[in-house]
């Protein structure tokens, strides 16, 4: 059975960092094969994607309003996904949910996505 565990997620005061952690385990293959990455969700809006990271290339990928704040990093031999937030926003407020294994489509599409975890929450404030 996979699991996917977030954590990290904090209140911070805007101009603030926060770095979110996500252990998977059961995956049926490696680890490093899965593409992974991070989505979020606030209050009364649809889920959206935040990054990606496609193995094993390493390719990344950012959602534009968090280019150049929002770093996406992978310890295969961990089984962990981390994603480094700087210079934060009010508008950053967000559940934050790890995902592992696309089954196709473009990876900001929540439905593309097999794992899930059960999300940390951030908050910023002004």
């Amino acid at each position: 059975q996979v699991q996917v565990v977030e954590s990290g997620g904090d209140s911070v005061q805007a101009g603030g960092s926060l770095r979110l952690s996500c252990t998977v385990s059961g995956l049926p293959l490696d680890f490093s094969v899965y593409p992974v990455g991070w989505f979020r969700q606030a209050p009364g809006k649809e889920r959206e994607g935040v990054s990606c990271l496609r193995s094993p290339e390493g390719t990344t990928y950012y959602a534009d309003s968090v280019k150049g704040r929002f770093t996406v990093s992978q310890d295969s031999a961990q089984n962990t996904l981390a994603l480094e937030m700087n210079n934060l926003k009010p508008e950053d407020t967000a559940m934050y949910y790890c995902a592992a294994g696309r089954h196709g489509g473009h990876w900001t599409r929540r439905a593309t996505w097999d794992y899930w975890g059960q999300g940390t929450q951030v908050t910023v404030s002004s």
